[in-house]
């Protein structure tokens, strides 16, 4: 039961660093990219996920745990993969709380093989070995849904506060205002970006343990459900001394920036011979029309994030400042690694590349700009497992804001 009054969230207005206020992203994306996305990320294209979840930490040893059972990878009985998945209704028997599904058959693997020959990889911001090890193993992300598995403790803050402090910006950064009338709170260009950025990723995977929250553990199934109460130790402002509302600005600006990513990949998918492959033409066509769809609502919003001033400078600063955030990124792919549970893992990974893809779209803005309209070109390239992140991470940011709206009407009805 809640036992305290719960305070109204204090977010409001115009956001930091921008000219968009958190009202008109809630309509928009609530209303109009919510569903879509929803529904983008339960196509086949966008449910497999490879993964290497065997990679050992390579800062400490391992002494991560979950204090509920299973948080670990649990084989499941043969699952086949896009045009020929079957019932699994077995799978979903045998799979405990926090375990993954990742056992498939011959022909899953075949297939995925064969979507592997539409792959070709460049500039990438994350580490390339769950492509290529033995590994990586493809995941469905359906089966296996992000939600709170218990994992905390010293092994969990010791990863957030690595990839907090960790990834520090050399010294001969410059301060440059996002926007001139934000304060600038005395932090360089690069380091208050990046912090905002993990901030914001942060923020989004508690909203989102606290929305499927694992109220009541019982013999025959477990109920998952918002915890209010949770919620609101860690967002409350009195319970974070005032942080909690500068955190979930942050989940806003996050949003804001893989929005603009996803406006300026447009023109990459739209054109003709870029297909989402997965064997089943007609399946793969619904799919690339409900992406394309997306991106026709992305260009609709009225205040995208402008990018320039963020990576602004000469030629040079700015090759400097995308190989910084791209060494950054792949640190941070690798203290994944050093997550105690599988399947925050997995998700943690995740959404790390998804944002590492969504930089790495707005650092090539040029490269976009020059690709052939009728061919395929050497130039700007996403991979499968690229684009497979950037929908998934943008996808679960959307997912945030929207359960952010659930918990408001929740602490309005306990007030």
């Amino acid at each position: 039961c809640i036992c305290l009054p719960l305070a109204p969230l204090q977010l409001t207005g115009v956001l930091d660093d921008c000219f968009c206020d958190v009202e008109s992203i809630d309509v928009f994306n609530n209303f109009k990219i919510y569903p879509r996305i929803k529904k983008l990320t339960g196509k086949d294209y966008f449910r497999y996920y490879r993964v290497n979840l065997r990679r050992p930490c390579p800062f400490w040893p391992d002494d991560g745990h979950c204090s509920i059972k299973d948080c670990h990878v649990e084989s499941c009985p043969e699952v086949r993969a896009p045009s020929e998945i079957a019932d699994v209704t077995e799978c979903e028997q045998v799979k405990e709380l926090g375990a993954i599904n990742s056992t498939l058959s011959n022909r899953s693997k075949q297939a995925f093989a064969d979507w592997a020959r539409h792959d070709d990889a460049q500039d990438n911001f994350c580490e390339l070995d769950d492509e290529t090890s033995p590994d990586s193993e493809y995941v469905d992300l359906l089966l296996n849904p992000e939600r709170f598995t218990g994992y905390k403790g010293p092994s969990a803050w010791r990863v957030w506060n690595s990839i907090y402090e960790e990834n520090c910006f050399k010294p001969r950064s410059v301060y440059r205002p996002l926007n001139p009338l934000a304060p600038s709170r005395g932090l360089c260009l690069e380091k208050r970006v990046f912090y905002r950025l993990i901030s914001g990723l942060h923020s989004s995977i508690n909203i989102h343990l606290c929305a499927e929250y694992l109220l009541d553990e019982g013999w025959s199934r477990s109920v998952w459900g918002p915890n209010p109460q949770e919620f609101r130790q860690r967002f409350d402002t009195a319970e974070t001394k005032g942080e909690g509302t500068r955190r979930l600005k942050n989940l806003y600006f996050l949003y804001l920036i893989e929005l603009r990513a996803l406006y300026k990949v447009a023109p990459y998918f739209e054109r003709a011979f870029i297909n989402l492959y997965t064997g089943n033409l007609k399946e793969d066509g619904a799919t690339k029309d409900l992406l394309l769809q997306v991106f026709n609502e992305i260009k609709s919003f009225p205040m995208h994030f402008d990018e320039k001033s963020m990576f602004a400078g000469h030629k040079i600063e700015a090759k400097i400042l995308k190989e910084d955030f791209r060494l950054h990124f792949k640190n941070i792919s690798r203290i994944m690694d050093c997550v105690g549970c599988s399947k925050c893992r997995l998700w943690g990974k995740l959404q790390t590349e998804g944002l590492g893809t969504a930089l790495k779209i707005l650092f090539s803005e040029k490269e976009i700009q020059k690709l052939p309209e009728h061919s395929p070109s050497k130039g700007f390239q996403l991979t499968r497992q690229e684009i497979v992140a950037l929908i998934n991470g943008f996808g679960r940011l959307s997912t945030s804001i929207h359960q952010l709206h659930s918990f408001r009407l929740l602490l309005d009805d306990n007030r």
